[in-house]
């Protein structure tokens, strides 16, 4: 009971970080943001580009699509743009994973004290609100970190290996319980972080692990629709859009699963570099695919 109130208190702290960067980086860059998202969009790398750097500043797909979402509902930007962005997004939360399995244990509390510092000392100044960025992200790399190691000790329980012992690479099946795995964690970056923990430490094998990244990332898609169920029709289909790409992708390695993952397990890499090395390839390659599909996506919604 401890162990499962440990992870959900990492979860609430994972959606607390986020809230918190989010919240800062707009009421510092707020107008710089908007512009830069409303406008200049039209060019498809660009947005793609942005996509990407919003996605590394706020920590979160997730905040990324409820950022765009109510842009578009506020008429500030077209769906076409909106839905690249929101690929770059997927690219920019696959990069981060791979900047997170470094050792950054050094980086949570550097930040955290130093966001501490700024945001008491300035709080009414752009300091004082960088500051308090730097207490998110500090957060943020906390709450993964405990995520994952909350989760270690129910990966181990039996009725848990069972469960384990029961997927043995059919990709639905794994896909659904990485879908489960994101939106309990609130985040396909944890989800993620976790599979590569448990493949490294051959709780699960490489392919169902890949099945549990995909998974992951249809999660990621159920949770910014989910959150935009607020929004309006125009904000929704743009996460509608984002999950529809995500379900897409799915279709999409089906078919080349069993070579792929032979071919993958080759490569001699250990299992942790493996899964996430899969995680950033197969989102870069997914949503590089998909962006032509984008003008026939809006028109198809706008029909």
């Amino acid at each position: 009971m401890l162990t499962l109130l440990d992870l959900l208190s990492a979860v609430a702290l994972l959606i607390w970080g986020t809230h918190i960067v989010r919240t800062g980086i707009l009421r510092v860059y707020g107008a710089q943001l908007r512009r830069l998202l409303s406008q200049n969009m039209s060019k498809r790398p660009l947005a793609f580009i942005a996509g990407i750097l919003v996605t590394a500043m706020v920590q979160s797909s997730n905040a990324t699509a409820m950022l765009v979402t109510s842009f578009v509902g506020q008429g500030l930007m077209t769906l076409t743009p909106a839905l690249v962005i929101m690929l770059g997004a997927d690219v920019g939360t696959a990069l981060m994973s791979r900047v997170l399995t470094f050792d950054l244990s050094w980086l949570s509390p550097l930040l955290i004290f130093l966001g501490v510092v700024f945001f008491l000392s300035r709080k009414q100044t752009r300091a004082g609100q960088l500051g308090r960025v730097g207490i998110g992200l500090g957060l943020i790399v906390l709450a993964l970190q405990l995520i994952v190691a909350a989760a270690a000790p129910i990966t181990q329980a039996a009725g848990v290996k069972v469960l384990f012992a029961s997927l043995t690479g059919d990709l639905l099946l794994d896909a659904l319980v990485g879908a489960m795995f994101a939106l309990i964690s609130y985040s396909s970056l944890a989800a993620v972080l976790l599979t590569a923990t448990l493949a490294g430490t051959e709780v699960i094998g490489l392919p169902v692990a890949i099945g549990l990244v995909i998974g992951a990332n249809i999660g990621s898609g159920l949770l910014a629709f989910l959150s935009t169920s607020m929004q309006n029709v125009a904000g929704r289909q743009v996460a509608l859009g984002s999950l529809l790409y995500k379900l897409f992708g799915l279709l999409l390695i089906f078919p080349v699963l069993d070579p792929l993952v032979a071919w993958i397990d080759t490569l001699g890499f250990r299992p942790q570099e493996l899964v996430i090395g899969f995680h950033l390839i197969y989102n870069t390659l997914r949503c590089l695919i998909m962006l032509p599909t984008v003008g026939p996506m809006a028109r198809l919604f706008a029909a």
